[in-house]
């Protein structure tokens, strides 16, 4: 799934460089992306999402006006044309953005069930001794799914990151430059590029990714 991240981002040859950001310990990324260009594995990963990305810029060492992608690779199914389209839009505008997607579903709040609160896996399985309820429908207008990558002038996330490393609800890198004061482009992403999460989701991407063969 990285290998395929990877070749994703490389579709556009503006990217000068992939940097894989892993674990100090890892030792299974290098080989999975051998032979790929442009591509380098750095172990300066962190224990957060945020803690990485700081860990990738510093690693990078890149001008402040150099523009830096982030992006999951658990969204091997980034198309070329969505990944053109934020590189234009940032390009254009002279200022970052992200994919995202308009919240296209009704959108319900839960309250936690009476036997206690209930974490996404186990309520996705329906595992539990009580499905959580429904405190109250939300609105979807104005609303997007955030998605990768999200591009930023370095020199603006870097420092971004490093001022909200003790802040509560930064999930992406677009919620620090939001509280650094910006206000990220929304570039149309793709459903394509959706995040690799549940079970069910391996044998979609695979469904997107790997070439069937027809049987006679």
């Amino acid at each position: 799934m990285l290998r395929w991240a990877v070749r994703a981002l490389l579709a556009d040859g503006r990217i000068e460089q992939v940097r894989v950001a892993v674990a100090l310990d890892d030792l299974r990324a290098a080989d999975s992306l051998r032979g790929l260009p442009r591509v380098v594995c750095r172990p300066c990963g962190g224990p957060t999402r945020a803690a990485t990305v700081l860990g990738a810029l510093r690693d990078a060492a890149l001008q402040p006006h150099d523009w830096a992608l982030v992006h999951d690779a658990a969204r091997p199914g980034l198309p070329a044309e969505a990944l053109a389209r934020l590189i234009d839009a940032c390009l254009s505008h002279g200022e970052g953005g992200l994919l995202a997607e308009p919240v296209a579903d009704t959108v319900k709040r839960a309250v936690a069930a009476a036997s206690g609160p209930m974490d996404a896996t186990a309520a996705h399985a329906g595992k539990g001794m009580e499905s959580p309820r429904v405190q109250v429908s939300v609105s979807r207008d104005a609303l997007w799914l955030a998605q990768t990558p999200q591009m930023f002038p370095a020199g603006a996330l870097l420092a971004a990151l490093e001022a909200s490393a003790a802040a509560e609800g930064v999930t992406d890198e677009a919620s620090a430059m939001e509280l650094a004061g910006h206000h990220p482009l929304l570039v149309p992403g793709s459903v394509r590029n959706f995040k690799v999460t549940w079970p069910e989701h391996f044998d979609l991407i695979e469904q997107l990714l790997i070439p069937r063969i027809k049987q006679p």
